[in-house]
């Protein structure tokens, strides 16, 4: 039977769904405490806004599987409002849609996700619909069609912020994306039908998703066997697909005469461009280089001043709050004068937050001279998001030209990702700071460790754990300092 887990699982990674379906067991990884939390957290979720709905419901939750599909047809029949908990079947597709609402065009199918119901939004933007969420909602209502109990193709989400976030599956993914959700779904029914019969072969990559997969271990020890493509820094699975049979291997492409592939500033590769071929194959060459260096594509200057600022924060997803703005500050260079000093949450409250952030605030404004170094957007897109949500702290603009002035430095996106070639598998701070011989005193250093270990902090109080919070933040700081000494280094030498 064809599931939406499935296809959430394809939407990420088709191996995925060939390793669930035929993979051995035995070399899966065990399932990770913060996979586990996040389980956790979404039925907390799913409990908490079935109890507080408000309107009534027939629940069939708790009803035995075996029991559970006829029951949903029967309330179908009878024209139920709304069915919590159903289980619906056509053919060879089985569905578990959270919630059934009955609509003049027969029933629509509804999730309860702990996530937003769209990604990409801002206060520019609306946002869209997650795929993943899409792909699983079509097949809820496809099994609706196909048993005559719907005329439309309406689904909708019930998401984290209270929002009804409805998705027409027949219309554009965007603007610039000329098929609809339902064409994306029939594609990947197709696809995942055929994994089911054995059809169609997958392969595994490394990609984002690997970290919290419970085949993980398996998969990368397949990729360096096979000397994947996807070990080259952000060539995914859709970039992989492209490349002709020649170039399936890291060697193959530090091999090739990759000018051949050029037309100006398009390729013979599908979606990849003439600079982004020319950078895949640098990364490919230095990853086959024995004991190989990073270098410099463009130049850099990374100036020193009397103080300089680490900076680095903690969140947790789950209660959307940020806890933790982590600092160390070095002073003329000079190592011995590190100093880590932390701004906490203490307690999962509004007023807690808004109270951390004020301090952080003040902190980086006294030290006004300070170059301040942090890794990627994530700092600046969560204090935006903090400005909204305490203006009288600072406003969006406030911390939008904060950021702007020369002297906060994203150490990824201004140097490591746009100017420079490193032989790392990823480009992410953890195994750029460990080729360069630093190392996290934790033995499992990983954000999303730490929001496992601060969901044990508070339903514990253990300060132990704290501790343990505090260490990881002020290690990922370190990081950041050892990498622009690092940087320096290269740039002088």
């Amino acid at each position: 039977m064809i599931t939406a887990s499935m296809l959430y699982s394809f939407s990420c990674c088709p191996h995925r769904v060939t390793l669930d379906l035929f993979g051995d067991p035995t070399v899966r990884d065990p399932i990770s405490p913060f996979v586990q939390l996040f389980w956790e957290r979404g039925h907390a979720f799913e409990v908490d806004t079935i109890k507080n709905l408000g309107v009534p419901f027939l629940n069939l939750r708790d009803v035995p599987l075996a029991e559970r599909e006829e029951l949903t047809s029967r309330a179908m029949v009878q024209g139920e409002e709304l069915i919590y908990g159903g289980r619906i079947s056509h053919s060879n597709l089985l569905g578990e849609p959270d919630l059934l609402r009955k609509t003049d065009d027969g029933y629509i199918p509804g999730d309860i996700k702990s996530g937003a119901g769209l990604e990409g939004t801002s206060e520019e933007v609306t946002g869209k619909p997650k795929k993943q969420y899409a792909l699983q909602l079509a097949l809820y209502s496809d099994i609706l069609q196909r048993k005559g109990s719907a005329l439309t193709r309406d689904s909708f989400i019930w998401d984290i912020h209270g929002q009804e976030v409805v998705y027409n599956l027949s219309e554009r993914r965007g603007p610039r994306t000329p098929h609809t959700m339902w064409e994306e779904y029939e594609d990947a029914l197709e696809t995942v039908t055929g994994i089911s019969k054995k059809a169609v072969e997958t392969q595994p990559g490394l990609i984002g998703e690997c970290k919290l997969c419970p085949w993980q271990s398996h998969c990368r020890r397949e990729i360096l066997r096979a000397d994947d493509l996807t070990l080259i820094t952000s060539l995914g699975l859709s970039k992989r697909s492209g490349f002709p049979p020649e170039i399936r291997t890291v060697q193959a492409l530090a091999d090739a005469d990759i000018e051949t592939y050029i037309q100006g500033k398009k390729t013979a590769i599908p979606g990849i461009g003439a600079n982004t071929l020319r950078t895949f194959h640098a990364r490919a060459v230095l990853q086959k280089m024995p004991n190989a260096i990073p270098y410099f594509t463009d130049p850099v200057d990374l100036p020193r001043s009397p103080i300089e600022l680490f900076f680095d924060i903690e969140t947790d997803p789950f209660r959307d709050l940020c806890y933790l703005h982590g600092f160390v500050k070095r002073e003329h260079g000079n190592n011995d004068s590190e100093e880590f000093i932390a701004f906490t949450a203490d307690e999962t409250t509004p007023e807690q937050e808004k109270a951390a952030f004020a301090q952080a605030w003040e902190f980086v404004q006294e030290y006004s001279d300070a170059f301040v170094y942090y890794y990627s957007h994530y700092e600046r897109t969560t204090w935006k998001k903090l400005a909204r949500r305490y203006p009288d702290v600072a406003s969006e603009d406030d911390v939008i030209a904060l950021y702007e002035q020369p002297r906060f430095v994203d150490l990824y996106n201004d140097v490591v990702r746009s100017k420079m070639i490193w032989p790392t598998h990823s480009l992410s701070i953890k195994p750029l700071a460990k080729s360069i011989g630093f190392q996290w005193r934790d033995t499992d250093p990983s954000g999303a460790a730490s929001v496992q270990w601060f969901n044990d902090w508070v339903e514990s109080g253990n300060v132990t754990i704290w501790n343990r919070i505090l260490q990881y933040n002020e290690d990922d700081c370190r990081a950041m300092r050892i990498l622009a000494d690092e940087l320096r280094r290269l740039e002088s030498s």
